[in-house]
């Protein structure tokens, strides 16, 4: 009885010596994984809503949805900001395969976003292998011209950061259209942006430019195992002929929305800490990693902070950006509004690295600010968070640009996120709850540690 008795002793001096900001952490967590909305949220999202690619049935129904549940949530403001966004539409699903010596044999390609159709009988041509822009434009218009050029630079799994090797490779979807196109191309297969082999292509937007319309050719990405397959047909049989077919189409532009939910700073209510992620997705999955995660993760802020009694001193604001996927429309948008109506962002939060286990956040500061957050670094610690350097915030809350303003990516931990990115296999089943509760927590930690100590 006497071990007990000093046990319960030490455990209540432990307790007692703890900040006031270690307790709230602990009750921020403690709340995000035990009565949290967010994994239900996702499931309603990804379930019963589907994918939600700009311009869509499901893109606005998933507005009406989360405007409903910030609604539900009874924070002081919602509202809906209007954004044109594109239409693009993938239509019927797409067909590849290499003529070889009387054998069709078949590849799993998709069309890459915003691309251009191949003529309704598809497009036949001899195939030029190539490793990235560099090379492309080494070969010139001599090896080019009329050949369907196979993009096939692997994403360089010997980068332990994982968007380090997106980053390297990933230039050959978004201009490789486009600069294939100027030497005489016809077509263009791109590699997919993935570290596992697999027979899933990933989409992704490519990028025309100011190429104009008629002179745009089609493009689509292959599967990694695809393109490992196709390559060493082409090594023994350099003139075999690769047929694709796709049907896509791009639309006039449509209204659509970004959806804000705010709670009003006690101190200072025109100051506003934004968090958010992007509500649209792409088309072959349900969008639940990239980015449905993110967006669910910044409802919980508000809905953790609000459940707590927390009265923050500055204006926190959720915002469901539409459109990063395929134009960034509605970060510019947001943007242009907050100038227009005077708004002073003076902290910004994006989560849209997948709804994996946090690791830490990627920080956009000035070095003093930078200083302050790592100073927490401790009160992080037993959450398993590690990870406060500098680096790229989001696409999303790029565009604002205040005086001073901290922008924060959350960063969680990114070996299986190219997995999932961009696939068909972006869906609920890959999110674990936890991970994704936990990913809340440490998000809703940052923001009130920053509200209540600037």
């Amino acid at each position: 009885m006497k071990k007990i008795g000093l046990l319960l002793l030490l455990q209540s001096s432990l307790l007692v010596a703890q900040t006031p900001d270690e307790l709230f952490l602990k009750q921020i967590y403690s709340s995000a994984l035990t009565q949290s909305s967010c994994y239900s949220w996702l499931d309603d999202l990804s379930n019963k809503i589907g994918q939600r690619l700009s311009g869509s049935k499901g893109a606005e129904l998933a507005v009406a949805y989360t405007q409903s549940q910030l609604n539900k949530l009874g924070v002081d403001k919602v509202y809906l900001q209007e954004v044109k966004v594109p239409k693009w539409v993938r239509g019927d699903k797409e067909q590849a395969y290499l003529q070889l010596e009387g054998k069709k044999i078949p590849f799993s390609i998709c069309a890459l976003g915003m691309s251009v159709a191949t003529p309704p009988t598809g497009l036949s041509a001899n195939v030029i292998e190539v490793h990235g822009l560099d090379e492309l434009t080494q070969l010139g218009e001599a090896a080019i011209k009329g050949k369907i050029v196979f993009f096939n630079r692997p994403m360089n799994p010997e980068f332990i950061e994982t968007f380090h090797a997106y980053g390297s490779c990933v230039d050959q979807r978004s201009s490789g259209a486009r600069e294939a196109g100027k030497l005489g191309a016809i077509g263009v297969i791109v590699r997919s942006m993935n570290l596992r082999l697999d027979d899933l292509p990933h989409t992704g937007m490519t990028n025309y430019g100011d190429t104009p319309v008629a002179q745009r050719i089609p493009t689509a990405a292959i599967s990694t195992l695809g393109a490992n397959q196709l390559s060493s047909l082409l090594k023994e049989n350099p003139t075999a002929t690769f047929y694709f077919k796709q049907s896509c189409q791009t639309f006039a532009d449509v209204t659509s929305y970004n959806v804000v939910g705010e709670i009003t700073g006690t101190e200072f209510p025109n100051q506003i800490m934004v968090v958010g992620g992007h509500l649209d997705s792409w088309d072959l999955g349900d969008g639940s990693q990239d980015d449905g995660a993110g967006c669910v993760q910044s409802m919980a802020v508000l809905e953790l902070l609000k459940n707590l009694k927390y009265k923050p001193r500055h204006t926190l604001r959720t915002v469901l950006f539409m459109n990063e996927e395929n134009g960034v429309k509605g970060g510019t948008k947001y943007q242009e509004m907050a100038v227009k109506n005077k708004e002073q962002h003076v902290f910004a939060l994006e989560s849209d690295s997948g709804g994996f286990s946090p690791r830490g956040f990627s920080i956009e500061a000035n070095d003093t600010q930078v200083a302050q957050i790592k100073a927490w670094e401790t009160l992080f610690e037993p959450y398993l968070i590690h990870i406060f350097s500098k680096g790229h915030s989001g696409t999303d809350i790029g565009p604002l640009n205040d005086p001073n303003i901290v922008k924060i990516g959350l960063q969680p931990d990114s070996q299986r996120y190219f997995d999932y990115h961009h696939a068909a296999n972006d869906r609920f089943d890959a999110v674990n709850k936890r991970e994704l509760e936990l990913g809340a927590a440490a998000m809703t930690s940052l923001m009130y540690l920053w509200d209540k100590t600037n």
